[in-house]
């Protein structure tokens, strides 16, 4: 185990328990703020990192979950809005077997869940993604790829064999569900059974990198996807493809480019004209990997870089813009106007993440790894940018895994959500509640629904009323985890207009779930038919 995960003390269930948000930034919630010119959040007490990142019990090893679950017409309070149809789906890791000493939350495998949504009445199912690695597994009974992407201790049984755990995010596309991971090809999926169609699916062999990221977007006119694989080439390679496929499959565009340097490229925007990638200095340490250790290191005062080109072409126009030491690894909105990109995301001072190593060996920081929303902005009237913008959009709100109405992935919007501690609690001395945020990019107000008491809230997803709904008309929905039931989960439902007026409607579930990276919503009129 590294020195910095002995000093924070991670248990992997309790951090996908509480939704990946204590590493994303809830370590630095309701605390006092600094001038939003600052750019870093201000003080907290000492203890606050021990309240947010749950420590397992001396010499208890974390429990594993593995439950294939099904519960057909679930207990419901309140009503489900009868313009509510179509499917709610969800992933998150769930070690087949206990991980390795040293592991990282991020490995295990995927686990999809589904609430299923048809005149009022909601199913829930999940399976685990029957992929290449599973299956090996499956067959070995016990870990074969014992680290988080390190190829050097990979067991010889599964040489040629995809590592991929596809257990970070889903998206529907051409009639299947895509489990994606970013280090490896998707896996498809049936929408409707969960049942593994292509455990590493290439498009019928138009993928050519050897990667794929966790975060398409989708294009807000014509509905292609774009999508792009860093390490494109194979391991610790300096290659990115970006590429576009239509809503049948077929690829209509891609290109190549290089990085500054081999960082984690979690993330990245598409607006109509421009493809942006934000390279962050959690990159590749070889050194560390050949010790037996994960993918990563925070390289602590290494320079960021915005580097833009334009959609549609090969991507020798590409401009890297060097800045600040930060992190952004989720995007809600972005768009340009001609004269300008702006892109708001997740925004740390460094290392967001409790478990990643810090390359020097320095204690993790929680106030400097505590993110907000921010806007990064280029000035396009000048041939060669120097720099970009950084500005802070809401100075007291700390969070991550920020939403927008995915109709708009390419264009100008002006809502967003983001899962959060409570900005303003009655208490401070108590740990802050669980909370949604609705805010409203055009005024810089925001809304807040605040959870239930030790009630955790996952990512949340937005659901538009119709198909041609105005943007932010429609549903919020987020799993809820009860700490003092032993992790029993409810799906909460609120209108996505007035999250502070509670829920509409709650899923009450008999069980705790499969924890959750990320979510997506696919509506019923993108459902295909049942197969006999």
């Amino acid at each position: 185990m590294s020195k910095n995960e002995e000093q924070t003390g991670l248990d992997r269930r309790g951090f996908i328990g509480s939704a990946l948000t204590a590493a994303a930034g809830l370590t630095a919630g309701a605390v006092a703020a600094t001038p939003a010119a600052a750019q870093v959040p201000g003080p907290m007490a000492s203890d606050m990192l021990d309240r947010y990142v749950p420590t397992p019990k001396e010499g208890r090893k974390p429990q594993l979950f593995r439950a294939e679950l099904t519960i057909r017409d679930c207990e419901v309070e309140g009503k489900i809005p009868s313009d509510l149809r179509g499917a709610f789906y969800r992933v998150g890791p769930d070690a087949q077997y206990p991980l390795a000493p040293g592991n990282i939350p991020f490995d295990g495998e995927g686990h999809v869940s589904q609430f299923a949504f048809n005149n009022g009445r909601v199913d829930f199912q999940s399976r685990f993604v029957h992929n290449e690695r599973y299956v090996e597994q499956d067959k070995a009974g016990r870990i074969l790829f014992p680290m988080y992407r390190n190829p050097y201790v990979n067991d010889p049984l599964v040489k040629g064999k995809s590592r991929g755990t596809h257990n970070t995010h889903i998206i529907n596309h051409n009639g299947m569900l895509l489990a994606l991971k970013e280090d490896s090809p998707p896996a498809a999926l049936d929408l409707h059974t969960l049942e593994i169609i292509d455990p590493v699916y290439r498009f019928g062999g138009q993928l050519q990198s050897e990667t794929f990221t966790a975060h398409p977007k989708i294009d807000s006119r014509t509905g292609n996807m774009i999508a792009f694989g860093y390490e494109a080439k194979g391991h610790g390679t300096d290659d990115v493809n970006v590429f576009e496929y239509t809503p049948q499959g077929r690829k209509v565009w891609d290109a190549w480019v290089k990085v500054p340097y081999v960082g984690m490229l979690h993330d990245f925007a598409v607006t109509e004209h421009f493809i942006v990638l934000y390279v962050i200095p959690l990159a590749i340490d070889h050194e560390q990997m050949k010790r037996g250790g994960i993918h990563w290191s925070w390289y602590n005062g290494q320079p960021t870089y915005f580097g833009f080109f334009r959609r549609g072409g090969d991507g020798k126009d590409v401009q890297w813009i060097k800045g600040p030491e930060r992190s952004a690894t989720h995007m809600m909105g972005c768009w340009d106007d001609g004269k300008h990109i702006y892109v708001d995301v997740e925004m740390s001072a460094y290392n967001p993440f409790p478990f990643m190593p810090m390359r020097d060996g320095s204690r993790w920081d929680p106030v400097k790894g505590a993110s907000r929303m921010t806007r990064l902005s280029v000035d396009l009237s000048k041939k060669t940018p120097k720099d970009y913008s950084i500005e802070v959009l809401y100075q007291n709100l700390i969070g991550a895994l920020p939403r927008q109405d995915d109709r708009y992935n390419t264009e100008p919007y002006r809502y967003g959500f983001l899962p959060c501690p409570d900005p303003d609690p009655k208490d401070p001395a108590k740990r802050p509640s669980s909370c949604y945020a609705r805010m409203d990019l055009a005024t810089r107000k925001f809304q807040i629904y605040r959870g239930e008491e030790d009630v955790t809230l996952a990512e949340a997803c937005f659901a538009p009323r119709s198909k041609d709904a105005p943007e932010g008309s429609g549903y919020l929905m987020g799993v809820a985890s009860h700490s003092k039931e032993n992790g029993r989960c409810d799906l909460v439902i609120l209108d996505a207009e007035h999250v502070d007026q509670g829920p509409v409607a709650i899923v009450r579930l008999p069980t705790k779930i499969v924890g959750q990276i990320h979510g997506w919503w696919v509506p019923e009129w993108q459902m295909p038919p049942k197969k006999a």
